[in-house]
């Protein structure tokens, strides 16, 4: 049963190196059932803040310095469903980073937008890297009638796209910037960190305070900044996709990681910082295992790199992504985020310990010692995988229009060269690698089998023990 399986987690010695940012330390709160209440006398509205919530939300205005900033308690998700829409009236034109996360295609789905990709650069390691300044540049003045443009900064990786310059040339067109900031919460707190996108003009920032911050999971902020979107549109359109009974208990957590942040932030950013440093000088000398940093990146794959996000890769190894996760999962007891490919993710926050780090450093180290170096032509194909998973790919319907069509369950064989009326997914962190209205090809198709190969986690496929998935049927 879940309560008693999360019992028994929370009291063992495995230590999370993955969300939430607590990191399932007790801050003094009274017993949630005993605060979880409704829209009762004295205790304010969400969905028209007047009182104690109201006041709350400005609280969190001044930390992060917005002019205007929304307690979200459906996650960031919400918040980038409101901003799309508020900003993008319907039919008419988005531009987004092809690595934005699926809630942003669904909000182009349920406005019925005319979606424009922004291909962020491919680093040499294989993963997404920075949008460029001169890719918006050159994508708005092709597409002068774009009505907003949306990207991800930082990625579920740690890559920071430069913001400020973005914001700059977008506003050159009258028009609104919105940043998926939701694993940066922490940016702007210490000068070790990246600037939050908040105070380099951006108009609309999302952030997930459970990422990096000590809150509960599903809280986050939508901080407005802008002269092109309303106050007023923001509301309206969080009224419609935030739960009409949004939780006192989250919220109340929300409170206090404020609260946290204004009191005691400065201490332990100091300490997190101390920690990260002494993490990445302690990693150094691995021979095999390598844990990334800014300097295995050129300047124009990134803008910066949140260094909270410890990407460990195994690509010059002789075992997988996976096989290190396990390793580290069941030999040594430590919880991380994610595994792809070639490298495992691990999740960091104010809330970790000397303790965990060195935990961490201590398997890594003898971990590296019991592996080996590969071919460089096997460390290729792995690289290779993951660049061409996130390839641009033929749009031939807007996402709206294929999902609103029939759909027919094909064999992947039978699905080559027809048009995907589903969206495939890597989850985490949720980036399309087809969406409904692009063309299926052979190369696409020979990915998710290797996907499936490599046991990655898709979402989407229709059947992926017999190998099908859904088409548009027309």
């Amino acid at each position: 049963m879940l309560d008693i399986k999360l019992e028994a987690y929370a009291n063992s010695d495995y230590y999370p190196f993955h969300m939430p940012g607590h990191k399932r330390n007790f801050f003094s709160m009274t017993n949630p059932y005993a605060i979880d209440i409704t829209e009762i006398e004295g205790f304010d509205n969400l969905h028209d803040a007047n009182g104690v919530i109201k006041e709350a939300q400005e609280r969190a205005a001044e930390v992060y310095g917005s002019k205007k900033s929304y307690y979200l308690v459906n996650g960031s998700t919400c918040g980038i469903l409101a901003a799309v829409s508020a900003a993008v009236r319907p039919g008419e034109k988005l531009l987004m980073a092809r690595n934005a996360h699926k809630s942003t295609y669904h909000a182009a789905y349920l406005r019925h937008l005319s979606a424009v990709y922004l291909n962020p650069c491919m680093t040499e390691f294989g993963i997404s890297g920075a949008v460029a300044p001169e890719e918006v540049r050159q994508k708005l003045k092709e597409n002068p009638d774009t009505k907003a443009v949306i990207i991800t900064s930082p990625t579920y990786e740690g890559i920071v796209s430069d913001v400020k310059a973005i914001a700059e040339i977008v506003h050159k067109y009258k028009i609104p910037l919105i940043v998926d900031e939701a694993h940066g919460a922490h940016f702007g707190f210490h000068r070790a960190f990246p600037q939050t996108a908040v105070r380099l003009h951006a108009d609309i920032v999302i952030q997930s305070m459970h990422k990096v911050l000590p809150s509960l999971t599903q809280t986050a902020l939508l901080h407005l900044n802008s002269d092109y979107v309303s106050a007023h549109e923001i509301e309206k359109y969080l009224d419609i996709y935030e739960t009409s009974s949004p939780s006192y208990v989250l919220m109340a957590g929300m409170e206090k990681c404020i609260r946290f942040l204004q009191v005691n932030g400065a201490e332990y950013f100091g300490n997190y910082v101390k920690l990260l440093s002494d993490f990445y000088k302690n990693t150094e000398t691995l021979r095999n295992i390598h844990v990334m940093g800014k300097q295995d990146f050129t300047e124009t794959e990134i803008f910066d790199l949140d260094l909270s996000k410890i990407v460990i890769s195994a690509e010059n190894t002789n075992i997988s992504g996976e096989i290190l996760y396990r390793q580290l999962l069941h030999e040594y007891h430590l919880q991380m985020e994610m595994f792809s490919g070639f490298y495992v993710l691990g999740m960091t926050s104010i809330m970790d310990t000397e303790t965990g780090f060195l935990r961490l450093s201590q398997a890594l180290k003898e971990t590296d010692e019991s592996i080996a170096h590969i071919r460089k032509k096997t460390q290729d194909e792995k690289k290779e995988l993951i660049r061409s998973l996130y390839e641009p790919k033929e749009k031939r319907m807007e996402i709206h229009e294929a999902m609103e069509l029939p759909a027919e369950e094909v064999s992947f064989d039978e699905a080559e060269g027809k048009i995907s009326g589903c969206m495939v997914c890597l989850y985490p962190p949720g980036i399309p690698l087809l969406l409904p209205g692009e063309a299926i090809d052979f190369h696409f198709i020979k990915n998710i089998r290797k996907c499936l190969k490599y046991r990655l986690n898709l979402q989407g496929i229709a059947d992926i023990i017999n190998e099908k998935i859904n088409i548009v049927n027309f």
